[in-house]
């Protein structure tokens, strides 16, 4: 398995206090951690590209662990997640799609099967440098949770270049600050399909 080339590597999170509403007790805590990474596909169709998968397996752990120690570092504390890729201009869309398995799999491995049933939702573009992305948040047991429907913007300003990948990890503390939309709450979860 070679290692995986990292250009860098970005935390952020923020504090939730209130969106015009009332002041929460305890802010809701958002965070991505992004890698940019060299695109061994770039300027070149590879028909066979899903060993790479495995060969991120140990970045998606890495960024996970990163993740979850800048909210705090308490896996039960986690109830959104999210994923995505920026392929640089040389590469394709599918070179990004690589990402979900490791991606997806590093964060419910790191929370445990009983706190990730559900998917974690994925997007992905092609961009060049500076090129900011919407990463998809749901609930991490219960698709259906619609409190948890949310999107965490990212991007890096020198990446990714022609020949790289821009892969994130999302997760959250909570739902969207004063939600009241309706839907499934996240009390009513039965925990058994991902949906509810």
């Amino acid at each position: 398995m070679p290692e995986v080339d990292v250009r860098k590597m970005q935390v952020q999170v923020e504090e939730v206090f209130h969106e015009g509403g009332p002041r929460a007790d305890i802010p809701v805590r958002r965070g991505a951690v992004i890698a940019i990474i060299t695109n061994p596909f770039a300027g070149r169709y590879v028909e066979d590209i899903q060993p790479f998968m495995e060969d991120l397996k140990p970045l998606g752990a890495k960024m996970a662990r990163k993740l979850l120690d800048a909210l705090g570092g308490d896996a039960s504390k986690i109830e959104g997640y999210g994923k995505g890729a920026v392929v640089g201009t040389a590469g394709e869309l599918e070179h990004g799609a690589l990402w979900h398995n490791p991606g997806g799999y590093a964060m419910r491995d790191l929370l445990g099967a009983e706190r990730s049933r559900a998917i974690v939702p994925s997007t992905k573009k092609v961009g060049g440098p500076g090129t900011r992305i919407d990463i998809p948040i749901t609930h991490t047991n219960a698709s259906y949770v619609r409190s948890h429907f949310d999107a965490i913007e990212v991007g890096v300003a020198d990446g990714p270049r022609a020949g790289e990948l821009m892969l994130v990890l999302a997760m959250t503390t909570g739902p969207r600050i004063h939600s009241r939309s309706g839907g499934l709450e996240a009390s009513q979860i039965s925990g058994k399909d991902g949906l509810r």
